[in-house]
């Protein structure tokens, strides 16, 4: 495994990052301890979750499930940087109280302690916060972070869903309370979609922050989703299914594979390989369902591609590039 640092940090972090989402919803816990196992037996130390993850009724399972693995001991708590998110409601028994969502210091107290018991852990390193708060003041987010900062409770805060501008806001913000401010943005960045690139990446470089993509296969479309299909393989779903149906998109997506299969390289490990390449990231969140899964992913870490492989990618997913000549002069 290669290792990097978080953003402006001292801390190392692998170059994959262990996303959880399917934990619990459509892994069980057995499966998934078998996942983390195989993540930390492979050199990936960075985890990555958040309170919401096992969904309605299920919300806060994911982190419990990590909990758990946590709790067999044998170092595995001290050898994974830690990140969660806060932001959506965590009203329980279908309740939905104003107070238990969003980024205002209550919720932010309230949500960390609720994670730290059920991950079983006295501290998490990477606390992010999973969307824009329009109506908190950062001034009132960076007192909340700070107090915890000073209780031990976490170590560092990142942002995910963020636009550039709010990036610069928070931590200016930041800055003014002479706190240490975001130290990641968590962004939908693969090939198929390279808006980041106009000014969020940007933002995060100069603000030193480390950029971790999720979704790096676009909900499998770059996974070589094609010629799954015509195997009779798993079928894409939601928004996948949705780019699918666009004769332009099929067209693009065809080209993609054609390209790799010429080079005999798997399209989703291209897709991740590729990722690796590009300025800012620190690494994409990979969220295997099955051992294969992840195995496929850390292979991605070694694969260098071509010049001529990187140069077909951009041929076929052209990015918009940087603002302001992506959409001016």
């Amino acid at each position: 495994m290669k290792y990097t640092q978080l953003g402006r940090t001292g801390v190392k972090v692998s170059r994959l990052v262990l996303g959880t989402m399917n934990f619990g919803p459509q892994t069980d816990e057995a499966d998934s301890h078998a996942i983390m196992d195989a993540a930390l037996a492979s050199g990936i130390n960075f985890f990555d979750t958040a309170n919401v993850y096992g969904w309605g009724e299920n919300k806060g399972r994911t982190e419990e499930i990590i909990g758990n693995w946590f709790a067999k001991g044998g170092g595995r708590r001290d050898k994974v940087v830690l990140a969660t998110k806060v932001y959506g409601n965590m009203g329980t028994d279908g309740e939905v109280w104003p107070n238990h969502d969003k980024l205002s210091a209550v919720n932010i107290r309230r949500a960390v302690d609720a994670s730290l018991k059920r991950l079983q852990t006295d501290h998490i390193d990477l606390y992010q916060f999973h969307h824009v708060d329009r109506l908190t003041p950062f001034e009132e987010i960076w007192q909340a972070i700070d107090v915890l900062v000073q209780q031990g409770k976490i170590l560092y805060a990142g942002s995910s869903n963020f636009a550039g501008y709010k990036i610069a806001q928070a931590n200016e913000a930041a800055a003014r309370r002479g706190s240490f401010g975001l130290v990641s943005e968590q962004c939908l960045y693969n090939l198929v979609e390279r808006r980041a690139e106009m000014e969020v990446i940007p933002a995060a470089e100069d603000y030193g922050l480390g950029v971790i993509p999720w979704s790096p296969l676009h909900g499998g479309l770059l996974g070589g989703v094609l010629k799954k299909q015509a195997e009779g393989g798993r079928r894409a779903s939601g928004r996948a299914a949705d780019a699918l149906n666009d004769p332009a998109t099929r067209a693009q997506l065809q080209s993609y594979e054609d390209l790799l299969d010429k080079h005999g390289l798997a399209p989703g490990e291209a897709a991740l390989a590729w990722l690796l390449t590009r300025p800012g990231v620190t690494g994409p969140i990979v969220g295997p369902r099955t051992a294969e899964q992840l195995d496929s992913a850390l292979r991605a870490v070694e694969l260098e591609l071509s010049d001529e492989v990187r140069t077909g990618l951009e041929e076929i997913f052209p990015g918009p590039g940087p603002s302001p000549e992506a959409f001016a002069w």
